[in-house]
């Protein structure tokens, strides 16, 4: 028996199936142990029968000790880092070892057949998986996204939430310190209460753009993520309502967990970073699922008919915040193919996610079919960042090997840098996250979970963090669709309409595409024309604001028809608006009609 100074594995050299899982363990175990193809070494190991060799895999340890089969496979992988639990399970649990054995045997018995199998799951590359490409990638699109939200915001800051806008900050937070006691800067996480000036807030906005061009250039990855998740967190508090989306909760979270994914160092290098943290990218992977599975729960769990039936698409084109033009072209397709693309969405958000935790091509597949569905959610309406947002989290279902080969990093790195988040930071944040996710992620079926009092108060008490949100638009189809008009008038008379930049109002305005911008007054007039002024106490301080000729309100809009001076008086009308049809588009050049006129708001004046 020939001498060995480290365990070696013998295979059959002649099966494509076992040559290609020994590369994917070779990856695995480094240099601990030795592969060797049987019909080049049989000979040195004359006590093991050839039939042995054919039969099964022989791990041969440097002491002499000879394992076969799934024991040698688990006694291999038993050598690379994390793996030795696989053994564990096979020696200490009970009926495991059986059921292992007798799988192995099926395996060798039909390795045509499941080597077809491992190309179907997991195509050429079976090896382990690597993001560390995936991760450069991801978080340059989320600097981008983030660039976005923060350019978006900035410019309307001023007229939200100034100190001539509709809800200013500084009132807001006098209010609050009013009625509360320290605990208001843990109730209320915002920077402003250092400051809570004009010039804070565009310090805020200018800052997230800022700190946006450097994660895009990958500077200092991991505190830049931390001041970007607070200055949003900042601002999330004090907008209110033009700051309550889903998406803005979705960036807060995913800003929140990608600091514990990022690398470490000032200028970090692909082939020099630590790999991502296997435990953070499945917690990113189940974000994404919840998102996407949520999405479709909540629509069957509301129990609407539109969506039972399949219908809810023949309303949405016309009835979504701000559609698009091509949105009006979707709205004229029959109710055949309306059903049929209401049906495909259901299988998208609910099959589909399912897909992220299949093995490789499966999940490749599934990532396509993610980022297929956003692509024509935005062709269809506007979202602001929303799907470019979902899209990013889908690049991590991509690992490296995925990417084309011309960005793909060719060189292996000499020399890692092991820096990352210490395991006694890392793992305690990722399973508390998942455990808060586990108590939010059943309010998409409706149904009330008796969780213990201590993991409800734990839960609500980290709620103003935004760490975990629940998800899922549209759970009950809208399918009329009030759209409001401010008017303002000197004599109480003669009305003239404010023109909003974005949302319906002239009939013959195209509805144009406004994403990734997030109009933030446009879309809150929409929630509003579903309620009434006593639910939307904003709209009274919109309207003030109109009276005192606000510039900085008046700038949200397309035009202000009192440019000289301010109306005397505004009032809000509500219409019924619907889409034209073909013919009437035509002939009279018009995108939508209005009828049924109510008042939805009476005449203010200042006095």
């Amino acid at each position: 028996m020939a001498r060995i100074d480290r365990p070696l594995l013998l295979f059959d050299g002649d099966c494509h199936f076992c040559r290609r899982w020994i590369e994917h363990w070779k990856e695995l175990t480094g240099e601990a142990v030795a592969y060797e193809p049987f019909q080049e070494m049989a000979e040195q190991f004359p006590q093991i029968p050839r039939q042995k060799f054919e039969e099964a895999v022989q791990l041969i340890e440097p002491d002499g000790t000879i394992y076969a089969a799934a024991h040698a496979v688990f006694q291999t992988l038993s050598h690379a880092p994390g793996k030795k639990w696989l053994l564990d399970l096979y020696q200490k649990i009970p009926g495991f070892k059986a059921v292992s054995e007798w799988f192995y045997g099926l395996v060798a018995r039909h390795r045509s057949l499941f080597s077809a199998l491992t190309s179907f799951f997991w195509g050429r590359h079976a090896g382990p998986q690597r993001f560390l490409l995936t991760r450069s990638i991801f978080l340059k699109c989320l600097g981008f996204i983030y660039l976005i939200a923060f350019l978006s915001l900035w410019c309307q800051l001023p007229g939200l939430v100034g100190s001539n806008g509709i809800l200013p900050v500084r009132h807001f937070l006098e209010a609050v310190k009013n009625h509360t006691g320290p605990e208001r800067y843990y109730v209320l996480p915002t920077l402003c209460w250092l400051n809570p000036s004009d010039g804070f807030l565009q310090f805020l906005g200018g800052g997230g753009v800022m700190l946006s061009g450097l994660l895009i250039l990958e500077i200092a990855p991991v505190p830049v993520l931390f001041f970007l998740w607070i200055f949003y967190l900042s601002l999330s508090g004090v907008c209110r309502e033009f700051l309550g989306f889903q998406w803005d909760a979705l960036l807060l979270e995913t800003g929140f967990l990608a600091i514990f994914l990022a690398p470490a160092g000032f200028f970090p290098k692909e082939q020099e970073a630590a790999p991502p943290s296997w435990p953070v990218l499945r917690l990113f992977r189940w974000l994404l699922f919840r998102l996407m599975f949520s999405s479709g729960v909540v629509k069957l769990a509301s129990g609407d008919p539109s969506w039972r039936h399949l219908t809810a698409l023949t309303f949405h084109y016309e009835t979504q915040p701000l559609p698009c033009w091509i949105s009006w072209y979707a709205h004229q397709l029959p109710l055949g193919f309306q059903k049929f693309s209401a049906a495909g969405m259901f299988f998208i958000e609910i099959v589909c996610p399912f897909l992220i935790f299949a093995p490789r091509r499966l999940r490749l597949w599934g990532a396509a079919a993610l980022v297929f569905f956003q692509l024509l959610i935005m062709a269809t309406g506007n979202y602001g960042f929303f799907n470019l947002l979902t899209v990013c989290l889908c690049v991590l279902l991509v690992d490296d090997e995925a990417w084309p080969a011309f960005i793909r990093i060719t060189s292996r790195p000499q020399q890692i840098r092991k820096a990352r988040w210490p395991g006694w930071i890392a793992m305690p944040v990722t399973v508390s996250l998942f455990l808060l996710s586990l108590m939010v992620f059943p309010r998409a079926f409706r149904t009330p979970i008796p969780w213990p009092s201590f993991a409800r108060k734990i839960q609500m008490a980290l709620s103003p963090f935004s760490l975990v949100n629940s998800y899922g638009l549209f759970a009950v189809m809208t399918t009329s669709r009030p759209e409001i008009i401010v008017e303002g008038s000197y004599d109480g008379k003669n009305w003239i309409p404010y023109e909003f930049k974005y949302k319906p109002g002239d009939l013959k305005r195209y509805p144009g595409f406004v994403a990734p911008h997030m109009p933030r007054l446009d879309w809150q007039m929409w929630f509003a024309a579903l309620g009434n002024v006593r639910q939307n106490l904003w709209f009274v301080n919109f309207c003030v604001r109109l009276l005192q000729g606000s510039p900085e309100v008046t700038a949200l809009l397309a035009k202000n028809p009192f440019p000289g001076k301010p109306p005397r008086y505004i009032r809000a009308m509500v219409y019924d608006y619907h889409f034209t049809d073909v013919e009437t588009r035509k002939k009279e050049g018009l995108w939508w009609q209005r009828t049924f006129p109510r008042l939805y708001i009476p005449p203010l004046s200042l006095k």
